[in-house]
């Protein structure tokens, strides 16, 4: 049958291509199976079809082939790298609460990116202010709540990621109404960042060196002074660990809503034994508010601490910068004004006018003012600790001591310039540095 059916085809192939009678007869009789597949025209239509089916064909296999690629080189090269960085994140959190297990307090680790997005990318809107050992933006974390993101400048936070570490364990261990509370930080290769609260009136220098409009009555100086004593108490003497801040400023002083007074900055504080002197061979601090002992010999102790309190008061008090030069010389250091203030039997001018005009109990503030004479002796065994300090202030205790000269004024004048060559004399100690110390100038 196939082959009767193969020979008629070639039969009627051969009579309908040439047209002839009997080839027409033969194509009406068998239109579809005959003749209309074995016609040229259509043989030729197959053989297109199935060309341009196999160029797609070919040229998917190329796209997929070439996607398959790609996917390759990026497992090769970022995802592993993605992953690796996933991986050490992991690693450096574990290894972050394993170090602050055991811990009373609750301290965040905080991811580079984190903090980043929250300051806007550091942007110079958000900053708050700076120090000798970095810049403090004002962030917002996600869930709404306020920080303030200290980056420690690169050089000045070279060691290594457990040492930085330990010592924010040590800060927040430490724990007091009157000290800024430090909620976590973060350590993402070279990056040193602490996050702290953010307190609502930002520092004390911003409205005792007139950079605010803001007045403060005597009650809420007082409260301010108090407050900064107790917090120098508790690191001084009832911290469980023995506390030297070396930075006590009006830029280190911060105010909450209730102009409640909270220590901040503990990027210079050092932690030693009790009973136990430190010899500084690098001098950290703020010239005008640094003890005599410890500017000249590098000797640090909770006494440093003191001295920088007795500025403090001072400027609290009269509303002034420590130093200014723009006022005649004589007023241009402020401890050394008002002492010449206090041997005159003039001390009250010392105090802001505006004060003055608000109204004040005479009494309280010139006690205050007695309490930073004590606190500015040249030696430091004739200042007296914070709790005695804090007790003076808040007993109202009578106080009959006559306070020294404080040490600035052995100093001498060279062309409108102070020289500390004259005073070194008056501090003999076993304790001797032979490094130089480099002295960052008044903020």
């Amino acid at each position: 049958m196939v082959e009767m059916l193969c020979k008629h085809a070639t039969a009627i192939k051969l009579t309908t291509y040439y047209g002839d009678a009997q080839g027409q007869q033969q194509r009406r009789r068998n239109p579809i199976c005959y003749l209309d597949l074995i016609s040229p025209p259509y043989v030729l239509q197959m053989k297109s079809s199935s060309s341009s089916a196999l160029v797609v064909f070919l040229g998917g296999v190329i796209v997929f082939l070439f996607l398959v690629i790609i996917l390759l080189i990026l497992w090769i090269t970022k995802i592993p790298k993605e992953l690796g960085n996933l991986v050490e994140r992991r690693s450096r959190r574990k290894a972050f609460q394993d170090l602050f297990r055991g811990n009373l307090r609750t301290i965040n680790y905080f991811d580079f990116h984190t903090l980043k997005k929250a300051t806007t990318n550091f942007h110079p809107a958000n900053l708050l202010g700076a120090g000798g050992f970095g810049p403090v933006y004002r962030g917002k974390l996600q869930d709404g709540t306020f920080v303030a993101v200290k980056k420690l400048s690169l050089e000045k936070s070279q060691q290594g990621e457990s040492e930085f570490l330990s010592e924010a364990r040590m800060i927040t261990s430490i724990q007091h109404k009157n000290l800024v509370r430090l909620l976590g930080c973060c350590s993402d290769g070279p990056q040193r960042l602490l996050v702290y609260e953010y307190l609502k009136n930002k520092s004390l220098d911003l409205i005792v060196y007139g950079k605010s409009d803001q007045y403060l009555n005597w009650n809420t100086r007082f409260q301010i002074i108090v407050g900064i004593a107790r917090g120098l108490q508790y690191l001084h003497e009832d911290s469980h660990l023995r506390i030297v801040h070396r930075d006590i400023k009006a830029s280190n002083i911060l105010l909450d809503e209730k102009f409640q007074p909270r220590i901040g900055d503990f990027g210079l504080a050092r932690f030693f034994p009790e009973d136990q002197a430190y010899l500084s061979t690098t001098f950290a601090g703020t010239l005008g508010y640094t003890a005599p002992e410890y500017a000249i010999r590098g000797e640090l102790s909770e006494k440093a601490d003191i001295y920088s309190f007795g500025v403090l008061v001072l400027e609290i008090i009269s509303c002034r910068k420590n130093t200014d030069l723009s006022l005649p010389s004589e007023m241009q250091y402020l401890p050394e004004y008002a002492w010449k203030l206090y041997e005159r039997s003039r001390i009250i001018e010392l105090v802001d006018p505006r004060m003055r005009e608000d109204g004040f109990l005479e009494k309280d503030v010139l006690q205050a003012i007695h309490i930073a004479f004590l606190c500015l002796q040249p030696h430091a065994n004739l200042r007296p600790p914070m709790s005695e300090i804090v007790a003076m202030l808040t007993c109202k205790v009578e106080m009959v001591e006559r306070p020294m000269r404080p040490a600035f004024l052995d100093c001498r004048r060279k062309k409108d310039n102070h020289s500390w060559d004259t005073i070194s004399e008056a501090f003999p100690s076993p304790l001797r540095s032979e490094s130089t110390s480099s002295i960052r100038p008044t903020n």
